[in-house]
Order: C-alpha cells, then structure tokens, then sequence
C-alpha cells in the first residue's frame, strides 16, 4: 500500500454540518446518522463497562411512616379537641355554681345587715337598758378599765 492509500484510510471522510436526506416512499426523509456518531469512531464498536442499575428501594416502608405519622396527628387532634370541649363543659360548669354561690353570699350578707339593724328592738323586748358608761376587763392584766365613769386603769 501506498501512503496515500493509508492516510486516506486513517482519516475519516469530510462531511458537511447538516447530513443531505434523501425523500423515503411515505414523503419522509430517510434516518441519517449525526457527526460524532459510531460510523465517525469506525466500523468496530467499542464495549464499554457499565454498573448495573441501582435496585429500587421499595415505597412501602416510606408509606407507612407516612400514614402513621398522619394518623397520629389526627389522633392527637382528636384527642386536644375532645379534651378541649370537656374543659368547656367544666368551665361552664363551675361559672354557674360561682353564680349560686355568690347569690348565697348576697342573701347571706343581707340576713346579716337586717339581724344587725333589729338587734337594739330585739335587746329592748328583752328587758335590756343600754350601758350609760361601759366598762371593760382588759384579758392581758385583768384590769378593768371605764367603771364608774372613770377612763383610768385599775388593776
């Protein structure tokens, strides 16, 4: 062989940017292969090693977390709103007997103020006469203090 023969076999022929097509039957051009292709490398195509795919991690373990998670939420929220309504019903509950409590305090407060204002009546349909000049026993001492219109201490 000459060196033209092997130049010429070495080097790939020139080709334009954009391949020329040719019309098929249907009106369609024809598939033409790109530059920088396997007919640029060669005729011999080049095996290359590949990894295996990775194996598909099964969802079902991410759902069922998933679900669990959501299903306690509702159930919590089940559980804070029926908490929730019971405290309610306890409130309303205790605002009601403060209610009769403070009515009973009132009535209560009233029968003082009246047993206060009758008590002088109720002392004189007694036979009791008020003290003129009131003496009193002072209980630390013993002494009596304000008999017989005097204001000193005696002991």
């Amino acid at each position: 062989m000459s060196a033209s023969t092997s130049a010429a076999t070495s080097r790939p022929p020139a080709r334009s940017a954009r391949p020329a097509t040719r019309p098929t039957v249907s009106g369609r051009p024809a598939l033409t292969a790109l530059p920088g292709g396997a007919v640029d490398r060669g005729t011999r195509s080049r095996l290359e090693l590949v990894r295996a795919p990775l194996q598909a991690r099964s969802r079902v373990p991410f759902l069922v977390v998933c679900m669990s998670v959501l299903g306690t939420a509702l159930l919590l929220a089940l559980v804070l709103n029926t908490s929730m309504a019971r405290g309610s019903y306890e409130m309303s509950d205790l605002r009601r007997e403060m209610g009769r409590v403070a009515e009973d305090t009132q009535s209560l407060q009233s029968a003082v103020r009246e047993a206060e204002a009758a008590l002088p009546d109720r002392a004189r349909a007694l036979g009791m006469v008020e003290a003129e000049d009131p003496a009193m026993v002072r209980l630390s001492d013993g002494a009596v203090v304000g008999a017989g219109g005097k204001d000193e201490d005696r002991p």
